[in-house]
């Protein structure tokens, strides 16, 4: 480890993966939130299931799932971790105006599942997006960020 504590930092500055061999599996959990912003009149086409390309949400329930079984693909030194379940819900959020997901991520390893909870609500927001882009170029992702996570070394964080 690097003197700095950032782990994926060797003592000569290089990135590597850390070796988490020795560390004990134990169940642990990261719940990620994304916020996707867009105009009032998408939102409640979403709302009213009047986007023609089908169920928005259902969709992107999908994608976030798939993406959180992507993590350590698209995240150089992302370990796989297994995951034992994936959990996807939405909120619609008429002062943003928009939606706010939330992505819980299960997992039993020997290191935590935060990236593939970022992974998924990502994701899921990215899928709305791209099922809402046609009537709604402006959107964006204005947070995404790690609430909670349980498990391993460092317990329990709520940020």
């Amino acid at each position: 480890m690097a003197k700095d504590g950032l782990t994926h930092f060797d003592e000569a500055g290089a990135a590597h993966m850390v070796d988490v061999a020795a560390k004990p599996e134990s169940p642990r959990m990261a719940l990620a939130r994304a916020r996707l912003r867009m105009a009032p009149e998408t939102l409640a086409r979403i709302e009213a299931g009047r986007i023609g390309k089908g169920d928005v949400l259902g969709v992107a329930r999908l994608g976030g799932i798939s993406g959180a079984k992507q993590g350590s693909l698209a995240i150089p030194l992302c370990h796989p971790v297994r995951i034992t379940a994936v959990e996807i819900n939405f909120e619609v959020d008429p002062e943003l105006p928009g939606i706010t997901v939330e992505a819980r991520v299960e997992a039993v390893d020997r290191t935590g599942p935060e990236m593939e909870a970022m992974c998924a609500a990502s994701a899921a927001a990215l899928t709305i997006y791209d099922m809402c882009k046609a009537i709604d170029r402006g959107m964006a992702v204005v947070e995404l960020r790690l609430v909670e996570k349980r498990g391993g070394k460092s317990g329990h964080w709520v940020g």
